[in-house]
């Protein structure tokens, strides 16, 4: 759960409507956002707005997943990469998901 708030904190933030959580990451925000009193006034809190998910809007790239986790790094968060597919081996479950990544 901490890789998603992590990347929906990136996300909203910076408005990075381009970036895309890891297949294994996006369960996440899916639970999250399930909980809708308390997910709508997180996003309220942390950004002014509603952060919409929108499934499948982006497909995954290992170059699309790699720019996200270092946008989360660069963010100060920490990344664990097993759960990004940006490990250097990448294997189940930590691939990119429906992309190119593995």
């Amino acid at each position: 759960m901490d890789q998603a708030l992590a990347f929906l904190k990136v996300m909203g933030d910076a408005r990075a409507f381009d970036m895309t959580p890891s297949q294994v990451v996006d369960p996440g925000w899916h639970s999250f956002a399930l909980h809708t009193r308390a997910y709508a006034a997180w996003c309220q809190e942390q950004f002014g707005y509603f952060l919409d998910h929108e499934p499948k809007a982006t497909v995954r790239t290992r170059p699309l997943i790699g720019s996200v986790v270092d946008r989360v790094k660069a963010a100060g968060f920490y990344v664990d990469e097993r759960l990004w597919g940006a490990a250097k081996d990448c294997n189940p479950p930590a691939c990119c998901g429906d992309g190119d990544g593995c």
